[in-house]
């Protein structure tokens, strides 16, 4: 092949290259348009699963809480129905009591008891006198316990139904603390279902455009094989006339010499002075001459 064949070659292939790198440039465009949409949607993805993994976590602290109402509330309805018995139990003594209970008050009983005592203590008595009022004040000072213990079980009542009232406000508070709580961890759980259905719907949009991704870079596969096909074509002839380039300057440069030779030989049989040129190339062919 001729260097001007080479060289018409050359722009054949320079053309089609051109050509190739333009339909090249086409699919990559094509390629990382696909790639920065699958790593918009990975990052999106990314995005969701951080909003579901923040309002799990909330979700489970609001059940943990819902948890700990309920058990305080189960305490507080023990305590009640505790305080309920106590307070049955409390009723039905002071029912047995009162029936038993003295028609004298507590004031003038206890007044008598003291006027007893006092006159036991202070007025000389028989013993029939003394053992009479002895009995005298047995008798009131076991009318007095009948009051006692009837005002202690009232009171003991009193404040057994004030513990119940509070116990019934606490487990009330505790009911609605509970309800609010439970709605709250339903919206999260709900919101929270609803981001895992958009997060599964953005990782297979993402999938499948790096689907379309991989099947674009196998598209430009061929294309980018074909390029360096025509590379190293167009590589081969520019050195293949670089080659006979070479070679003809070689026997440009030869035949100068040779031109050169024999015209210092004319010159010195002509007797002329040499140039140092000349000199060197006669000195160096009778060294090559010699060898």
């Amino acid at each position: 092949m001729s260097e001007r064949q080479r060289t018409q070659k050359i722009e054949e292939l320079t053309h089609q290259l051109s050509a190739l790198k333009t339909q090249k440039s086409k699919m990559d465009a094509e390629a990382n348009e696909l790639a920065e949409k699958r790593n918009k949607l990975n990052e999106q993805f990314k995005s969701l699963r951080t909003e579901i993994a923040a309002l799990k976590s909330d979700r489970d602290k609001l059940n943990e809480k819902v948890r700990e109402l309920k058990q305080q509330r189960e305490k507080c309805r023990a305590e009640i129905h505790g305080k309920i018995e106590s307070i049955k139990k409390t009723k039905q003594e002071i029912d047995a009591l009162t029936k038993k209970r003295p028609s004298k008050s507590f004031q003038i009983l206890q007044k008598e008891f003291e006027s007893l005592e006092w006159k036991i203590q202070t007025t000389p008595l028989s013993l029939q006198e003394e053992k009479e009022l002895v009995e005298r004040v047995g008798q009131a000072e076991t009318q007095l316990n009948v009051h006692r213990k009837l005002d202690k079980l009232k009171r003991k009542m009193f404040v057994t139904n004030a513990e119940l009232k509070a116990l019934k406000t606490q487990i009330g508070l505790r009911h609605e603390q509970l309800t609010e709580s439970a709605q709250k961890s339903q919206e999260l759980h709900e919101k929270m279902v609803r981001k895992i259905d958009e997060s599964k719907k953005v990782k297979a949009e993402a999938d499948n455009v790096h689907k379309f991704f991989l099947l674009a870079r196998e598209k430009s596969s061929p294309i980018r094989e074909e390029i360096t096909e025509v590379v190293n074509q167009i590589n081969r002839l520019k050195a293949e006339i670089q080659e006979e380039e070479d070679k003809e300057r070689k026997r440009s440069e030869k035949a100068l010499l040779e031109k050169l030779e024999v015209e210092a030989r004319e010159k010195l049989k002509r007797g002329e002075k040499l140039t140092w040129e000349e000199f060197q190339l006669l000195a160096e062919k009778g060294m090559k001459a010699q060898d």
